[in-house]
């Protein structure tokens, strides 16, 4: 085309993840198919392209690039402005472009694709049974990058020169793998060694056909995956889950299995549409199933409950090793119970050698440590429980454009968020805050993601509670630069995160049940319901206060919540001998805690919800002590689903007081008693008390209603990870003609408060 027929030129900005997703190519091909000329490149914001040409195949060409972007392509915004023409030969794909504090969004790792998986699968190609196959439209991203743009000098490839074959189709814009950063083979890329406990070299087969051998034989293997290590074991071999459980020193939290492919999963699950399509999709992350009786997978992988938390391979590693292995796999985290996973060689060795036989490690570094995703599905949506591999650092939109801020987090399942723009880049699971380790990843993934998102934030918000690690890290930021701290309420941060995640702007009822959160007056709430707003929130209601008699270790013991509730709600004389539960409990104990409450020594008061379910699990003898976070009330769960009854409940009462409107508890607890005493089986008492608060819920938020003309409910707090509640309070709110909003981009537990914190701060701080 001479310069004289051309007719129109465009320059076209666009934001979005459309870096290191085969974008530049697609862009490439689809103006060679509309005759059009200019160029495109990377920036270390967004993908810049002009274009030049007949004005009706430009807006072909517009059409097409929304419609037709590749799959893993998420395009954010596209702007458009007229340029004069250039009269350019030909299409091309330049060089990147950095920008000084520009930014753009960043992929997750994706699972792999199909194309790659028939290459590893195919004996005559040339990746066959290669485990770090990849390509545009699959694999490694954030885990691997170090910097922006997106290229291979910034990421952790950079050391694999590629050979000609991987160089002719990483330079060739008609190739999936155009520009796949960490594109190799078995020539050129990184390579699988397998070692002893000791990190000597295990001679003989190849790695993965001598893994597979060592799994069958009951090992337990480290295995070095996308952000991490994880210890791997035969899922049927209940001696070697034991074992693991020992060594992890995890004695009954549930293990997350791996399976081959999806008919393997429906062998050991019942998996709904929705679940399949979740379990298969590029996300692939951990989906809590409900679990045949019939599966062959060990009770010990999660006992005594009725999900089982399943994934498929998401790496070609996996897909081999699952393959060859013939049994489903334990797939758990590669640490001792509450530590980061383990992510270098070195590391790991060191680390895991108490628990794993052997390692299966490799020599492609891992800058960003990233666990496995975990999620539910409810009333057909997607809810994530942890969020991390395949969904951060995705960022979450707000409605509204924000200043640079920081939210740090609560102190359990901890996550920060970074805000800038309309963007909300709320990181991958942290985990506690219990140790040095854990800091030492939450200061270093905090430095990450203002590298890579190019913020300096100057407002920082941190939870009230003044011993939370997180918050320490807030106050000691502040002393040593020009930083504006805002102290947020856990629960108002809770209400504000679901908010958010719905693109909510006006008031609404919050309901906020957890097991722990600083309240404003100084106790421990966690049965809240508030009146919310991004900036203020009122208190209208809770449950009533209680002891909590030991303070912290009452959480590990609920026998001791029970009988604090017990003498505080009916007196001495209800807890009499004949209780089952008590049968297990030193008198001394019981004199002790007698005094702890009477003296108010070391017995806290909390509103708690998630302390109410411990106290009843403890009392009708499910669980009254616990080996992880949540289940007693977990377990109580899981019984309640024995029986089916949708309507019977206990009694309760609601009394206005001091301008609140306050749930008693006492003809609740009385009446429990009696059904026990009745030989009333758990499960009848169990489902009983899930109706019982969900009726709670329907109430209180009409009494709420009644005052503020408010029909909008946004549920939230650890509480709400109860399937049989949530779709009990949901069912009875919504029959009662409100709008109910519950979590689904983030987690409804403490892995969703930065969100919340950060968007407080944000509308507090102009």
């Amino acid at each position: 085309m001479t310069k004289t027929s051309i007719l129109s030129a465009v320059h076209i900005n666009v934001r979005g993840v459309v870096q290191g997703v085969g974008f530049r190519p697609f862009v490439y091909q689809l103006a060679t198919k509309h005759s059009l000329k200019g160029w495109v490149c990377n920036t270390s914001e967004n993908v810049k392209i002009e274009i030049e040409g007949e004005a009706e195949a430009i807006e072909q060409f517009l059409l097409d690039l929304r419609e037709q972007a590749p799959p893993r392509a998420h395009i954010e915004d596209i702007t458009i402005s007229h340029c004069s023409p250039a009269a350019y030969e030909h299409f091309e794909i330049r060089h990147s472009i950095a920008e000084e504090g520009k930014y753009q969004l960043i992929s997750p790792d994706i699972a792999t694709c199909q194309d790659c998986l028939k290459e590893i699968l195919t004996s005559n190609d040339r990746r066959s049974r290669y485990p770090f196959t990849n390509c545009t439209n699959c694999g490694p991203r954030f885990t691997i990058i170090k910097d922006i743009p997106y290229d291979r000098p910034l990421t952790t490839m950079n050391h694999f020169q590629m050979c000609p074959e991987c160089q002719r189709e990483y330079d060739d814009p008609l190739n999936r793998r155009f520009h796949a950063q960490p594109n190799a083979c078995p020539k050129c890329g990184p390579t699988l060694e397998l070692v002893d406990a000791q990190g000597n070299p295990v001679d003989g087969a190849d790695a993965i056909t001598a893994t597979s051998r060592l799994l069958r034989e009951g090992k337990i293997i480290a295995i070095k995956g996308l952000g991490g290590f994880l210890l791997a074991c035969d899922a049927t071999n209940q001696a070697v889950i034991s074992c693991l459980r020992q060594r992890k020193m995890r004695p009954s939290k549930p293990l997350a299995i791996m399976v081959a492919s999806i008919k393997e999963v429906k062998k050991h699950c019942y998996v709904s549409d929705e679940e399949e399509k979740l379990l298969t999709s590029p996300h692939s992350p951990i989906v809590l199933l409900k679990w045949k009786a019939t599966s062959e997978v060990s009770p010990a992988v999660a006992p005594n409950l009725k999900y089982l938390g399943v994934m498929l391979p998401y790496t070609p590693l996996h897909h081999i090793l699952l393959r060859e292995t013939g049994v489903p796999l334990v797939m758990t985290s590669g640490n001792l119970s509450e530590e980061p996973i383990a992510k270098d060689n070195d590391e790991a060795i060191r680390r895991l050698k108490g628990i794993a036989d052997y390692f299966l490690i490799h020599n492609r570094d891992i800058y960003a440590r990233y666990d496995d995703s975990v999620t539910i599905v409810e009333r057909g949506c997607t809810q994530l429980i942890r969020r991390a591999r395949g969904y951060a650092p995705y960022p979450i939109h707000l409605p509204f454009k924000s200043q640079q801020i920081l939210g740090c987090g609560a102190e359990e399942k901890n996550t920060f968020c970074l805000t800038r723009d309309e963007y909300a880049f709320l990181s991958q699971h942290i985990g506690d805050m219990e140790n040095l380790e854990t800091m030492e990843q939450f200061e270093n993934t905090i430095s990450l993601y203002k590298k890579l998102f190019r913020t300096e934030p100057k407002i920082v918000a941190h939870d009230l509670h003044p011993e939370y690690l997180a918050t320490k890290y807030a106050q000691e930021l502040a002393t040593k630069s020009d930083i504006r701290l805002v102290p947020v309420q856990h629960h108002h941060a809770h209400i504000v995160s679901g908010m958010v995640d719905n693109g909510i702007k006006t008031p609404v009822i919050g309901v906020a049940f957890d097991g722990t959160g600083y309240g404003s007056d100084g106790n421990i709430w966690g049965g809240e319901f508030l009146v919310a707003d991004y900036q203020r929130f009122t208190r209208m209601g809770h449950l009533e206060y209680l002891p909590l008699p030991g303070g912290t270790i009452a959480i590990k013991k609920p026998y001791r919540i029970a009988i604090g509730y017990i003498l505080s709600l009916l007196g001495e004389t209800a807890l009499k001998p004949d209780l089952p539960f008590l049968k297990e409990v030193d008198s001394l104990e019981i004199d002790i805690i007698k005094k702890q409450i009477e003296r108010k020594i070391n017995s806290p008061l909390t509103s708690s919800c998630g302390r109410l379910f411990d106290a009843v699990s403890a009392l009708i003898g499910m669980r009254g002590e616990i080996d992880y976070e949540a289940q007693a009330a977990i377990e109580l769960e899981m019984v309640a689903y024995d029986e089916v009854n949708e309507t019977d409940h206990y009694p309760f009462s609601i009394i206005e007081q001091d301008g609140l409107s306050v749930v008693k508890l006492q003809d609740l607890l009385s009446a429990i008693i009696y059904d026990l005493q009745s030989n009333t089986t758990k499960a009848t008492i169990a489902v009983k008390f899930h109706n019982t608060i969900a009726q709670m819920i329907r109430e209180l938020c009409q009494v709420i209603s009644a005052k503020t003309g408010i029909t909008q409910v946004v549920l939230s707090g650890g509480v709400f990870q109860n399937r049989l509640l949530l779709r009990k309070a949901v069912s009875l709110l919504e029959a009662s003609g409100f709008s109910v909003f519950t979590h689904q981009q983030v987690p409804c537990n403490d892995g969703g408060i930065s969100l919340g914190q950060a968007v407080i701060a944000n509308f507090n701080s102009k």
